[in-house]
């Protein structure tokens, strides 16, 4: 059964995503997010004043980060604006995105802006103090690569959650290589005529702003750092673990950039949509938690869960995208479901385009409504699993306004 939120059609947005280290790595991730929704609000012909709601999404600490929601609407011109900032790893889009909603079906919102941002690159290394340690000495970590590395609750890295996965259902290097190759020639499309699908709700060329965003710095035509492999490429790599299957080729890489999507009730959606005739209506959301140390199980329960509070069969839906920071997710998300893995994630995935956490989910969301557009309406599922061996889905439609 749909929910009373709606998405107005094309008031979404994503920055081009930039492999750690490129274009973005200088920016203020809050900042960034802020200095983008200024822009693209004016574009959409969105006054901020219109927002009575915001929730920000984030992984990645940034400098005066404790004011959140409020300090990014206020730099966007929005500072009658307030609302939480949410943490919830990989799943934090679609955390935002159920966040939002619930604010709207509540009737303690009309408009709300659901903005996610992170910067992995130069990531922020903690000092803990501890009185308990030796000497007073506390303790230390480096946020990005050290979560990516420890799991608390194992000990155990990331890759160790899909290698586990790979050994239990059985999957080969060259079964996730084969994943890969499908997913970049699905991103290919994306990129044709110009890309032109990109084109739907990413602004190109986007300029690049210096740190202070007192000026432009630089251009990109796209996303920066996209690898576009080959069979024997691919073949040539050795698993990065030893014994294991994942290649560096078959998981996806660090990314920069953020995120937005405007939530409303129906009558403010028709007001700030880009074509009123189209309704982006949301049907339900799914949330799981699996076995420790085996992440990629956690998406198909929570897929499954989405569809039964949509009330919507798997027959029933027409395009599917998943986060799949390695390939194997997408085998087994397949597998699971019983549909075909080459279906899913037409114009491109995470796998692809990069891993910058929070806004990852916020943009599958919207190429998955674009890829709907496209094809004339229907229903879509977005699926993605998190670190905690979790998960979250959402089952939406793209239709005819009633």
């Amino acid at each position: 059964m749909a929910l009373r939120a709606e998405i107005p059609y094309g008031a979404y947005w994503s920055t081009p995503f930039a492999r750690w280290q490129g274009s973005l790595a200088h920016l203020h991730s809050i900042e960034f997010a802020a200095h983008v929704a200024k822009a693209e609000l004016a574009r959409r012909g969105i006054a901020p004043e219109r927002i009575d709601h915001g929730v920000l999404g984030l992984s990645v600490p940034q400098a005066h980060a404790f004011y959140g929601l409020p300090w990014l609407a206020g730099r966007a011109g929005a500072g009658q604006v307030a609302g939480p900032t949410i943490m919830q790893a990989c799943a934090t889009g679609v955390r935002v995105l159920l966040a939002t909603a619930q604010e709207v079906e509540a009737g303690m919102a009309e408009v709300a802006l659901g903005i996610t941002c992170d910067r992995t690159s130069n990531g922020p290394h903690l000092y803990y103090p501890d009185p308990r340690g030796p000497g007073g000495t506390g303790t230390h970590e480096d946020w990005v690569l050290g979560n990516f590395d420890c799991d608390p609750l194992g000990p155990h890295a990331m890759i160790d959650t899909a290698e586990n996965v790979a050994a239990a259902h059985g999957f080969t290097t060259a079964q996730q290589h084969a994943v890969v190759l499908r997913r970049e020639a699905q991103y290919r499309d994306a990129l044709a005529a110009d890309a032109a699908f990109l084109r739907r709700f990413m602004t190109l060329p986007f300029d690049v702003p210096s740190a202070s965003f007192r000026k432009v710095q630089g251009t990109l035509a796209g996303d920066e750092g996209i690898t576009l492999s080959t069979a024997d490429g691919l073949a040539r790599l050795k698993p990065v673990k030893p014994g294991g299957t994942v290649t560096y080729g078959a998981q996806t890489h660090p990314a920069d950039g953020n995120a937005a999507i405007v939530v409303a009730t129906p009558e403010r959606a028709v007001e700030l949509t880009s074509r009123p005739e189209i309704a982006v209506r949301l049907l339900g959301f799914g949330q799981a938690r699996v076995a420790l140390a085996r992440m990629p199980e956690a998406t198909a329960p929570a897929a499954r869960r989405a569809l039964a509070r949509a009330g919507v069969a798997l027959r029933d839906v027409d395009a599917i995208k998943t986060h799949n920071p390695f390939a194997l997710n997408d085998l087994l998300f397949a597998r699971e479901m019983g549909i075909d893995a080459e279906r899913m994630n037409n114009y491109g995935s995470s796998l692809v385009w990069g891993h910058p956490q929070a806004p990852m989910g916020t943009r599958s969301v919207i190429e998955l409504i674009e890829e709907l557009a496209l094809r004339g309406g229907g229903r879509g599922l977005f699926a993605g699993c998190a670190a905690g061996d979790s998960a979250m889905a959402v089952v939406l439609e793209v239709g005819d306004r009633q």
